[in-house]
């Protein structure tokens, strides 16, 4: 490392367990990032300033007047901008050493698993449940971990799967795959709430990658913002799940 870079993660580097061998490992890992909206946003933002090597963004829309209530990386002047475009100058500007690569459409089926086999783990902050399970599908598939995020209204929820462990994936977690989902646009969701949770999402990323404590996997954690209020639940394997089951 170089004298910069010492201090740039000094804070990082005087964690016990963390060390210059954690902040190694970082600038050594590759995240893919899908989603650059309320949750995407924070996820970026701290993976870029805790010193990444590379990060995929993917997010096929545009920015939104709408949009700028929650979705901190995005300012009023990037009105009409590509999100990964927008994103991309933002994490640059954080950390001119982070490696981007933006990618501004949806990825089809072949593209999604390829993508998500040459990444060291994927972030969901997408915002529909066709897509959390099209991106849990593609990471059991090629065994890559994956750190899943959704809030609306004043509450929030993340899951984290991992290839090695026996916890549950997000189909473990949603059974009926053609159950309705509500949506932010439908119903809201209060502006730090998916800070909050796009946040725990970027720090589960970062364990997983640096070998730093222990993982979310396993468990469901749940915020109810309105009371301030956390819960985990126990998520264990579904055997006859058909992703990750024993006959998927």
């Amino acid at each position: 490392m170089t004298d910069d870079e010492l201090l740039r993660y000094s804070r990082h580097i005087l964690l016990p367990g963390f060390d210059i061998a954690g902040q190694e490992r970082l600038r050594q890992s590759h995240a893919l990032l899908i989603g650059l909206g309320g949750l995407g946003s924070p996820v970026a933002m701290y993976l870029a300033a805790a010193g990444i090597g590379r990060l995929t963004l993917v997010d096929f829309d545009t920015v939104d007047l709408s949009n700028l209530q929650r979705q901190i990386i995005h300012r009023t002047a990037d009105i009409g901008r590509l999100k990964v475009e927008s994103a991309g100058d933002a994490v640059r500007a954080l950390n001119p050493g982070l490696e981007v690569i933006a990618l501004a459409r949806t990825l089809d089926a072949a593209e999604l698993r390829e993508q998500v086999r040459l990444a060291d783990v994927v972030i969901d902050a997408s915002d529909n449940l066709p897509t959390r399970l099209a991106i849990n599908a593609a990471c059991v598939a090629t065994a890559t971990p994956l750190v899943s995020g959704a809030a609306i209204r004043l509450e929030g929820q993340v899951l984290v799967w991992r290839p090695d462990g026996l916890g549950g994936c997000y189909r473990c977690l949603y059974r009926d795959p053609a159950m309705p989902a509500e949506t932010c646009a439908q119903r809201g969701v209060l502006a730090p709430v998916v800070g909050i949770i796009g946040s725990i999402q970027a720090l589960e990323a970062i364990k997983l990658l640096s070998g730093l404590g222990e993982p979310l996997a396993g468990r469901l954690l749940l915020l109810d913002a309105a009371r301030m209020e956390w819960r985990s639940l126990r998520l264990p394997r579904d055997p006859a799940c058909p992703v990750c089951g024993h006959a998927p």
